[in-house]
């Protein structure tokens, strides 16, 4: 007892082993605290959610959790120090090492709550989306998305207000005023970001395309993964991630493919010079029997024997496919293709290729 109670720099050996006992049990449970937590919010806020995969609550709540834990346990264990009398430092009330450590401790805490309700907002919008798609509507998974878009803009500007306010003592309501005065400059100064913040507005509201769409714009076309505040995001056909600024979407004229009835087939089937009038007539009748006929295909086929090419008699082929799935597209335009080289082997003609005649001529 005599040894603990000694004193080095004005602490004694007690206090600093109360400080070093204290930070290894947090080192030691603070992950242990962070899951028991993360079950109780999982627990509260997806307990009708059966099919949500725990582990994405984890991998949202764990990490800023076990921050919060070790700057609660920081405090509580640096609580029990006092800094040594000789080092003559100024009190807390007044400028010097002990604010200056007191308002770093706040901003780290402060920001650390706003971290975690950040993450309790992206948690809750996995919770609606994943109830979002068990309905067949899309335009629900675009307005939580959104909306949690809109939350988060919200939370980190409370969070900001609340670091200047508690921490460093500013005047939120004066600092709120001040802004009216320059709003305007602050417009012109982030005139892009206000557009693409209105055009964000217009894509939510005036709905020309939803998330999971397949759309045209600008020479691209991909599928929208994401609409936020300031982008959209979309998967090409290629497969790369592709951000397009909202001011572009709305700006350019936008091709939604996805809302399509139909795709259309157009090509050229060239048979070869020495083919008859009789034969031209069969083979044009039974493409277009072919393509009227055909379950996926509608009425507005059009089959005509249109020119006189440079090496073949040329028959344009036009039909469309009553679907909007690529591979099944495929697959049925790979169909009618075989049936339309049986229709001109069945009437005894052949495709033509390029082909040039030389004469030669014997002085």
């Amino acid at each position: 007892m005599e040894i603990l109670q000694e004193v080095y720099l004005g602490n004694s050996v007690q206090d600093y082993l109360w400080v070093v006992g204290s930070l290894l049990f947090g080192f030691i449970f603070m992950r242990f605290f962070s899951r028991r937590i993360s079950d109780i919010l999982f627990k509260l806020l997806a307990k009708k959610t059966p099919e949500l995969d725990k582990k994405k609550v984890y991998d949202l709540l764990v990490v800023p959790l076990e921050w919060l834990i070790m700057l609660i346990i920081l405090y509580v264990c640096t609580s029990h120090i006092e800094f040594p009398e000789e080092w003559d430092i100024a009190p807390q009330s007044e400028f010097g090492l002990h604010l200056i450590l007191n308002r770093v401790y706040l901003t780290f805490l402060l920001s650390v709550v706003t971290w975690i309700v950040l993450r309790v907002a992206s948690f809750m919008g996995v919770v609606l989306i994943a109830k979002a798609e068990k309905t067949e509507s899309k335009a629900d998974d675009q307005a939580i998305v959104f909306l949690i878009e809109i939350l988060r803009v919200i939370i980190v500007t409370i969070g900001i207000f609340m670091i200047l306010g508690v921490v460093f003592k500013v005047d939120v309501a004066a600092l709120i005023a001040g802004l009216g005065i320059g709003g305007l400059a602050l417009a012109l100064a982030a005139k892009e970001s206000l557009e693409n913040l209105l055009a964000s507005f217009f894509i939510f509201f005036d709905k020309p395309f939803l998330i999971g769409d397949l759309v045209e714009v600008n020479g691209v076309v991909g599928s929208v993964e994401k609409i936020g505040f300031r982008s959209t995001r979309l998967r090409t056909l290629e497969k790369s991630y592709l951000t397009l600024p909202n001011r572009q979407m709305i700006d350019n004229t936008l091709d939604n493919l996805s809302m399509r009835t139909f795709r259309r087939v157009s090509f050229t089937v060239g048979v070869t010079y020495d083919s008859t009038e009789e034969q031209i007539k069969s083979i044009v009748k039974g493409i277009q029997d072919l393509v009227d006929e055909h379950p996926n295909t509608n009425q507005d086929g059009e089959v005509h024997f249109t020119e006189f090419g440079a090496s073949s008699l040329d028959i344009m082929v036009l039909y469309y496919i009553d679907t909007m799935d690529w591979s099944v597209f495929l697959r049925i335009k790979e169909e009618i293709n075989y049936e339309i080289m049986r229709i001109v082997n069945d009437n005894g003609a052949d495709f033509a290729f390029p082909t040039q005649t030389l004469i030669v001529e014997n002085n």
